[in-house]
């Protein structure tokens, strides 16, 4: 990690870290929508089990990073609750054609 000179550099990283986030969400989110290709039913998409291995794997890997795993868990729950939304959408989407 940079070691930073000055308020404005430390924000300036901060900014760079914020949109390879964001990238790295859409790009996520480019996968998900590809998986209700694969799924037959709602029920597929919620993969209760999947949801329940990646909360899992992330908090450990919090964990290992020094940071909050509640603060991931809470991260991610968002993330894959509205996910899981769009693949719903996706597979709606497939059935109609």
């Amino acid at each position: 990690m940079k070691k930073c000179k000055s308020l404005q550099e430390v924000r300036e990283e901060i900014d760079k870290i914020d949109t390879q986030l964001v990238d790295l969400i859409a790009k996520r989110n480019a996968y998900i929508r590809q998986a209700a290709a694969f799924k037959e039913s709602v029920e597929e998409v919620k993969a209760e089990d999947r949801i329940e291995f990646i909360m899992q794997r992330v908090r450990h890997r919090a964990i290992e990073q020094g940071i909050s795993p509640n603060l991931i868990s809470d991260l991610f729950t968002i993330m894959i609750d509205e996910m899981v939304e769009t693949e719903i959408a996706e597979l709606r989407n497939k059935d109609t054609f």
